[in-house]
């Protein structure tokens, strides 16, 4: 019953949604209207991700839900692109990175740990993940250190982006060859293996597949009207483009992962949700901010992948707390609340910018 009232808000709230954006109604209206939606839409799709993952394991579920959960993301920042808002395009992506690291991750943890004392996952794809995102910071330094330095000119660092971009995409690649092929089997996560097999999947393999995909296209159409209503919001409220892109347009934006990756962790398969939080933040850096590149490129307008230092320094805080929270392969309540307390003081700073 709970399952069918929130099926027919959501279908509610889309249709209205939709009417208000067509019907050009008040923008703010818009924007409650879509933001609820989004909601909605995003527990739809944790549904759906926790049914593939019990088909497909839960690495290959993770790694869905990221995927889907950031072509919203992706839609978002080329129409943003489109628009030669690069600035808040960067911000934007940032306030992905971060709000994965720490608010998505710390969520899961504390959710998940206020449930069970203690929450193991793999230890070698944790130490993996954490390598992978010290690379993501170092591809975004380098640039940066480069040009505020003058040792480059900004002609020379559009060919470094499209250089750098390239280079990272090539090791996106690699990373889900080695954990998806090569050494599936060494990152496995054992600690929860049998789990699954006492429960029944809500939907049938190719149901659970097709509602994901439903999910995440009614996702990217409510992300796309709230993209439109962000001047109005961002004016009305007096806020900056910078906090707008970094954590209401990346909280917006990645909603599907939030719920998802909470739900499992409150069934105990904190693995997935490392790997939904984790992953989609290397996602992030290491392919939807290097094809956004190669796209405003073939726009006719490269974007650098030089981003502020307020920026560089908000990522590599996010990188060395998750890092050392996760690395050891055990999570519990307090060190979620750890991470949000980091999530909080970066938020009320870049407020207050």
């Amino acid at each position: 019953m709970k399952k069918n009232l929130s099926t027919i808000l959501l279908i509610i709230f889309f249709v209205f949604s939709a009417i208000a954006h067509y019907a050009h109604l008040n923008p703010i209206l818009q924007f409650i209207v879509s933001a609820i939606a989004v909601v909605l839409v995003a527990g739809f799709l944790g549904r759906a991700t926790e049914n593939v993952a019990h088909y497909a394991g839960q690495r290959l579920g993770g790694f869905l839900n990221a995927t889907f959960g950031n072509a919203a993301e992706l839609i978002i920042a080329i129409m943003l692109l489109r628009e030669g808002l690069y600035d808040m395009v960067k911000a934007s992506l940032t306030g992905s990175i971060i709000g994965n690291l720490l608010l998505v991750l710390g969520l899961s943890i504390f959710a998940g740990g206020v449930k069970f004392k203690v929450q193991n996952f793999n230890v070698s794809l944790a130490g993996m993940n954490g390598s992978l995102m010290i690379v993501a910071v170092i591809a975004l330094f380098v640039p940066a250190l480069f040009l505020n330095t003058h040792s480059i000119t900004s002609t020379e660092v559009d060919t470094l982006s499209l250089i750098v971009a390239g280079l990272l995409i090539l090791a996106y690649i690699a990373w889900l060859i080695f954990s998806m092929f090569t050494h599936k089997t060494y990152l496995a996560d054992v600690t929860n293996e049998g789990d699954d097999e006492h429960e029944s999947p809500e939907w049938s393999k190719g149901r659970s597949i097709l509602y994901l995909i439903i999910a995440t296209v009614m996702t990217a159409f409510v992300s796309e009207w709230l993209v439109g209503t962000l001047e109005t919001f961002t004016e009305d409220f007096g806020f900056s483009e910078l906090f707008v892109g970094a954590f209401v347009v990346a909280i917006i934006g990645n909603a599907a992962e939030h719920s998802a990756a909470i739900m499992l962790a409150m069934k105990n398969k904190i693995g997935a949700s490392v790997e939904i939080a984790v992953g989609s933040s290397l996602q992030i850096a290491l392919f939807v901010a290097p094809v956004l590149i190669f796209v405003s490129f073939f726009l006719g307008n490269t974007m650098d992948i030089v981003f502020t230092t307020l920026e560089l320094v908000a990522i590599m805080v996010s990188v060395f707390i998750a890092k050392s929270i996760i690395q050891d392969g055990s999570t519990n309540w307090y060190e979620g609340t750890l991470l949000l307390v980091v999530y909080i003081i970066l938020g009320v700073s870049f407020y207050l910018v």
